[in-house]
């Protein structure tokens, strides 16, 4: 079968292009229960965590409006391999609005999609993204303190984390964790190069 070059070029390109693990049920076989749940509440979670940010320092509710307000866009067209500067907000609970500065990150790319480490900071995060549609993808991660070791995901709930992957420029993006298990009810890590 010999194919159009216009076919073909297509096709090169989406081999050349990293890309983070294709939802075709993985991510729902690996996600735990608790973890289904967080992500079926994310909604009234978000929306709840927010309306207490309103509460926040001023200058820290200028950055999240800055954060939220771009709408996602597509990560087919973006390749996330490399370093990042990268920063946690959290949201509601007993934070109301706090933003940390900024810390580093790293992207990789195994051949079966794209995995994300937080490397600095006493607070990490170290998992992989799943696609979740052309502007969406769902992040499974362990969390753990730096100077622990990391524990496989599944470990349970004080390690365990799952967010909603969106990318807003070419090189901004974020993981929403709704509900975590530690001091907030919506962080986002920011990331950013």
């Amino acid at each position: 079968m010999v194919m159009h070059p216009s076919a073909l070029a297509l096709v090169l390109l989406a081999v050349a292009i990293p890309s983070y693990a294709l939802a075709d049920g993985v991510v729902q076989k690996r996600m735990t229960p608790a973890d289904k749940t967080r992500l079926e509440n994310y909604e009234q979670t978000r929306e709840a965590a927010l309306k207490e940010a309103e509460a926040g320092d001023p200058a820290a509710i200028r950055t999240l409006d800055t954060v939220l307000s771009k709408p996602p866009v597509a990560f087919s067209d973006q390749d996330l391999t490399g370093n990042w500067r990268c920063r946690t907000i959290k949201i509601g609970g007993d934070t109301k609005l706090i933003v940390y500065d900024w810390f580093k990150c790293r992207v990789t790319d195994d051949g079966s999609g794209w995995q994300l480490t937080k490397s600095t900071g006493s607070q990490r995060t170290e998992g992989r993204l799943y696609d979740d549609g052309e502007k969406r993808a769902i992040y499974l991660g362990s969390f753990h303190v730096a100077d622990e070791p990391i524990k496989p995901y599944g470990s349970g709930p004080k390690t365990d984390q799952v967010g909603y992957a969106f990318r807003s420029g070419p090189d901004k993006w974020r993981i929403e964790f709704p509900a975590p298990y530690y001091e907030s009810k919506l962080d986002i890590l920011e990331l950013t190069r």
